[in-house]
C-alpha cells in the first residue's frame, strides 16, 4: 500500500459545498464591514464555517495582493493543522503551497502562502522579529472566547500595533457571550494612549452568522455518578443498542481516560451480538500525531457506528461531522499556577455552563441530536458561567519574557483584556531574574535574556541550553532539550506487556535519573537505530515521537547557531563521563525545580510545604535519591507527581542559584 499521504482525496467526511454553510449568505456584509472598520468581532457557533471560510472571502477580494498575508491564529495546534488541511482542500492547493500553517517546530508554508493558520503564540513570536506584524494585511485571532494566554496577550499586541497600522484589519471571532468584552477593549483608550486625530474612536462592529443548530435533547442523571468514564462507557452502548444511527462523542478529561475508554469500548464491542452494528472507537487528544488526529474525521466504514473519546478540543476548535449523540462527562482539565509552591498542576475541575452549552451543540450538526449529561440537573445549575481566563492562573514567566523582548517593559501597565493577579507577577518576575534573564531594574538582560525570549522552549530549558557550552555539554543538553519538548511520552504502552516495556526501558535507564536515559535513548536511535522503526519497535519506542525529537533538536540547533553558538557534534566522548556536567548544567535552570527526597520515599520541594511524588513512569520511582531537580509537575486526583527528574548535588544549588537558595547556618 502507498505511503501514507494527507492528499486531496482524503478529506470526503469534511467536505461540505462551501455554498450550503450559514456564513455564505454574509459574503457581501461581512467583507464591506471589514473593508470599513478595524476591528471586526464574528459572532458563529462552531460550525458556521467562519474559520474556513472568511480567509477565503478575503483572499478573493483582494487582501493578499502586494504579497501581503492572511493570518488565522487558533488556541491549538490541533486547530491550526486540522484547518489549512482542510481550507488548502478547498482552495485546491497543495498544502503549504498558497494555504500553510505554522506551529511551534512545524512550519508547513512558503513564499506562495497567502493564507496561514497558526497557533497565537506563534505570531507572538513572529513579532519578536516583526514588531509591527507588517506581512499581514488581515489578522484574524479564531476562538478568542477560550481566552488562551496567550489569545489574550496577543489581542493587547493587536491593540497596540492598530494605532501604528491603521490600515491592518483585525477581526476577533468569539461566542456570544464575549463579543463586547472584546469590541469594549479595543475601543477604550488605554491610560498611555492619545485618542485617535480625527477623533472617531467607533472602531469596530459586531456581525452575528447563526450557525445552522438543529434542535437537542439535553438528558442529565437521576442521582450523581462516582465514576464518570465507567458512565462514560456504559452510556456509550445503552446509545449503540438503543438509539438509532449516528456518531457519538465523548467529552473526558486527558489521554489516560481517553486510552483506558477506548481499550474499554474496543473490549466490549467484541462481545456483542455478531448481528448487532460494529462500533469503532477512537481517541483525539493533543498528544496525537497530526495522522492519527485526522483519523476521526474519516467516514466510518460502512455500517459501523463512530464513537470519539476527546478532551475539550472538540468543543470549539474542531468540527466533526455526523455527530448525533454526545455524551459530556462534565469535567475539562485546566491548568492552575500556585505562585507560592511553583507548582502548575492541571487538575480535572468542573466545566463552565458556556463550555457545557457548547459540548451539547456538537450534537445538533446535521440532525437533531441527544445530549447526556453524566451529572444532575442541580449539579448543571450550580456550574460557574465560565471558566477563569488563563493569564490569571498560569506561570507567567515565558510570557513576561516575551513582552520585554518585543520592547514592553512596562508589563504591569501592558493592556491586558484582563489583568493578571499581581503575585503571579512578582513571580515570574522573580524566577526570570534569578535565572539571569532579568537585571536588578527588570531589564531584559543582553544577550542571556533575549536569546532565552527567542528560543522556542520554556524560560528554565532556554537557561539549561543557553549554559551548556560553558559545561561542555551543549550537544547532549540539545538532545535533552529536544526529547523533553516532545509533549507525549516516548515509551509505547501495550495491555499486558508492561513487563517487557519496563525491560526495554533498563536497557536504556542511567542510574542517575531520566534526563541521562533520555539522551541514551536518542544517542542509541540515531547510532545503532539509524533512525528506522524497526529499532523502535524491537525496543518499544514510539517512532513517530523520536523522529519528531531529530527534527526539535534540528530546529533548536539552528537557533543557537543563529546566537553564534557554535554545536560541537563530534561525539568523541561518551555521555557516561558527562554525567556530572549535565546534572549540573541541568541544575543552572532547573534549580527552582528542586527537591529533597523523605524517608517515606516520597520528596518535598524546598521550602518543604508540598510533599511530591515521583510519576511511575520516572526511573527515580521507587529508587534512592537524596536531592533531585525535575522538568514538571502534574497534580492527578489526590497527588502531586514529577517527572523527568534527576538526582543533583545539594552545594550545586547554593553554586548555580545564589539568588535564589541560600543555605541557612
Amino acid at each position: 500500500m502507498a505511503e501514507f499521504q494527507l492528499g486531496a482525496d482524503f478529506i470526503p467526511a469534511l467536505h461540505k459545498p462551501s455554498a450550503l454553510l450559514p456564513i455564505a449568505k454574509h459574503h457581501d456584509s461581512l467583507l464591506y464591514l471589514i473593508e470599513k472598520n478595524p476591528v471586526t468581532i464574528v459572532v458563529g457557533q462552531t460550525g458556521s464555517g467562519k474559520t474556513t471560510q472568511i480567509p477565503q472571502f478575503l483572499e478573493n477580494a483582494g487582501w493578499c495582493s502586494d504579497g501581503k498575508i492572511i493570518a488565522v491564529t487558533q488556541p491549538r495546534r490541533v486547530a491550526a493543522t486540522t484547518v489549512a488541511i482542510r481550507v488548502a482542500e478547498e482552495y485546491g492547493c497543495e498544502l503549504g503551497k498558497e494555504v500553510g500553517y505554522s506551529i511551534r517546530f512545524e512550519d508547513v508554508t512558503s513564499a506562495s502562502t497567502k493564507i496561514k493558520f497558526l497557533t497565537d503564540g506563534l505570531l507572538i513570536r513572529e513579532a519578536l522579529v516583526d514588531p509591527l506584524l507588517s506581512r499581514y494585511s488581515v489578522i484574524m485571532v479564531d476562538e478568542a472566547h477560550e481566552r488562551s494566554i496567550s489569545t489574550d496577550i496577543l489581542l493587547g499586541l493587536l491593540k497596540k500595533i492598530r494605532k501604528r497600522r491603521p490600515e491592518l484589519r483585525i477581526i476577533i471571532s468569539s461566542a456570544t457571550l464575549q463579543a463586547e468584552d472584546f469590541l469594549n477593549f479595543f475601543s477604550q483608550h488605554s491610560d498611555n494612549q492619545e485618542p485617535s486625530e480625527n477623533g472617531n474612536d467607533e472602531v469596530g462592529s459586531i456581525i452575528s452568522l447563526e450557525g445552522r443548530m438543529y434542535p437537542v435533547d439535553v438528558l442529565y442523571l437521576e442521582s450523581p455518578t462516582e465514576n464518570y468514564v465507567e458512565k462514560a462507557i456504559s452510556t456509550v452502548f445503552e446509545i449503540h443498542t438503543k438509539e438509532p444511527d449516528g456518531d457519538i462523542l465523548v467529552f473526558l478529561t486527558g489521554r489516560e481516560e481517553i486510552d483506558t475508554a477506548v481499550q474499554a469500548v474496543a473490549e466490549r464491542a467484541a462481545q456483542l451480538p455478531s448481528s448487532s452494528q460494529p462500533i469503532l472507537a477512537l481517541p483525539l487528544y493533543a498528544g496525537l500525531s497530526t495522522e492519527q488526529q485526522m483519523f476521526v474525521f474519516d467516514s466510518p466504514p460502512e455500517n459501523t457506528r463512530k464513537v470519539i473519546f476527546s478532551t475539550n478540543i472538540a468543543e470549539a476548535s474542531v468540527t466533526i461531522d455526523g455527530i448525533v449523540y454526545v455524551i459530556d462527562s462534565g469535567f475539562v482539565k485546566l491548568r492552575a499556577f500556585d505562585p507560592r509552591t511553583s507548582i502548575e498542576s492541571l487538575t480535572a475541575t468542573r466545566v463552565s455552563k458556556a463550555a457545557a452549552s457548547q459540548r451539547a451543540g456538537r450534537a445538533g450538526r446535521t440532525k437533531p441530536g441527544k445530549c447526556f449529561r453524566l451529572y444532575t440537573e442541580k449539579a448543571f445549575q450550580a456550574l460557574p458561567d465560565a471558566n477563569i481566563p488563563e493569564i490569571q492562573r498560569s506561570n507567567l514567566a515565558p510570557f513576561i519574557l516575551q513582552l520585554k523582548a518585543l520592547g514592553i517593559d512596562n508589563v504591569v501597565r501592558f493592556d491586558y483584556l484582563t489583568p493578571p493577579p499581581a503575585e503571579l507577577m512578582i513571580k515570574a518576575t522573580e524566577l526570570l531574574f534569578s535565572l539571569g534573564a532579568l537585571d536588578e531594574y527588570a531589564k531584559l538582560t543582553k544577550p542571556l535574556g533575549m536569546r532565552m525570549a527567542e528560543l522556542a522552549v520554556e524560560p528554565m530549558m532556554a537557561k539549561t541550553l543557553l549554559t551548556a557550552s560553558s559545561f561542555n555539554c551543549l550537544s547532549e543538553i540539545l538532545t535533552i532539550a529536544a526529547m523533553t519538548s516532545l509533549g507525549g511520552s516516548i515509551w509505547i504502552q501495550i495491555e499486558g506487556e508492561k513487563r517487557q516495556v519496563e525491560s526495554a526501558r533498563r536497557k536504556f535507564a542511567a542510574e542517575e535519573g531520566d534526563h541521562l536515559t533520555l539522551l541514551n535513548v536518542y544517542q542509541a536511535f540515531i547510532t545503532k537505530g539509524k533512525k528506522e522503526s524497526k529499532f523502535c519497535h524491537e525496543n518499544h519506542l514510539n517512532f513517530k515521537a523520536m523522529t519528531r525529537a531529530v527534527s526539535i533538536r534540528a530546529q533548536l540547533k539552528r537557533y543557537l547557531e543563529r546566537f553564534g553558538i557554535a554545536v560541537d557534534e563530534s561525539l568523541k566522548t561518551p555521555a557516561t563521563n558527562k554525567g556530572e556536567q549535565i546534572r549540573r548544567c541541568l541544575t543552572t535552570g532547573y534549580f527552582a525545580h528542586a527537591a529533597r527526597m523523605q524517608p517515606d520515599g516520597s520528596f518535598r520541594n524546598i521550602e518543604g510545604g508540598t510533599m511530591l511524588h515521583a510519576h511511575p513512569s520516572s526511573l527515580m520511582f521507587n529508587r534512592k535519591a537524596d536531592w533531585v531537580i525535575f522538568h514538571e509537575v502534574m497534580e492527578t486526583g489526590s497527588k502531586i507527581f514529577i517527572r523527568d527528574i534527576s538526582k543533583i548535588e545539594k552545594g550545586w544549588l547554593v553554586e548555580y542559584a545564589s539568588g535564589y537558595y541560600q543555605l541557612k547556618s
